[in-house]
């Protein structure tokens, strides 16, 4: 009898173990119900700030993206390949939207993608040696604009000291040096000046 009793005893505090934790749980889990309720309330207050900038950050990779594809195409010494590039960045330089910018931003950003897009059109249209000096100058006014517009991704900007009388600059996305200037005549001509990002 009291081993049925002792059975009993230990089922019954076991069931009430059992319950009181399922209460806890439930009580845990309405509250993180409620935090999570909160947090989304406040994504949802701020997603419209959110979707402006991932829409102006995807313009701004687009336009680095298209700049690194020219980049590879000058590498490649493909002239035909960054005419094709150059008129694709100068596509995407055109349709770039400052709107989300501060006044000053958008002044700067307007005066760099006029620049930028002149260059990018000569690229269109150049031999590759043309195309190497256009790209020495849009090489500039893509940096300026990454510090304006910020980048997702880390880059390298690389110098070559043989490239015409000042040496040209270029950004990549790998710290290793692929020059743009000669091609695979001097392809590893070069040093990584900086990091940006």
């Amino acid at each position: 009898m009291k081993k049925v009793r002792l059975t009993t005893t230990i089922m019954v505090m076991a069931f009430l173990s059992l319950t009181a934790m399922s209460c806890k749980d439930n009580k845990k889990q309405d509250s993180q119900d409620a935090m999570h309720s909160g947090m989304n309330n406040d994504k949802m207050n701020t997603s419209n700030d959110m979707m402006d900038a991932n829409a102006q950050n995807s313009e701004a990779e687009k336009i680095l993206a298209d700049y690194m594809t020219l980049k590879d195409a000058l590498v490649a010494t493909d002239e035909s390949a960054s005419a094709k590039a150059g008129k694709q960045l100068e596509n995407t330089l055109k349709s770039f939207d400052v709107s989300s910018y501060t006044p000053e931003q958008q002044k700067e950003l307007k005066d760099i993608i006029e620049v930028a897009t002149e260059h990018a059109e000569h690229i269109s249209r150049s031999d590759v040696a043309h195309q190497r000096e256009h790209f020495q100058m849009l090489t500039k006014d893509i940096t300026d604009m990454v510090a304006i517009t910020g980048t997702e991704n880390t880059l390298y900007e690389q110098f070559c000291p043989m490239y015409e009388d000042d040496g040209g600059a270029w950004l990549s996305m790998n710290k290793e040096i692929r020059n743009p200037y000669f091609g695979d005549k001097m392809l590893k001509c070069g040093e990584v000046k900086r990091e940006i990002n």
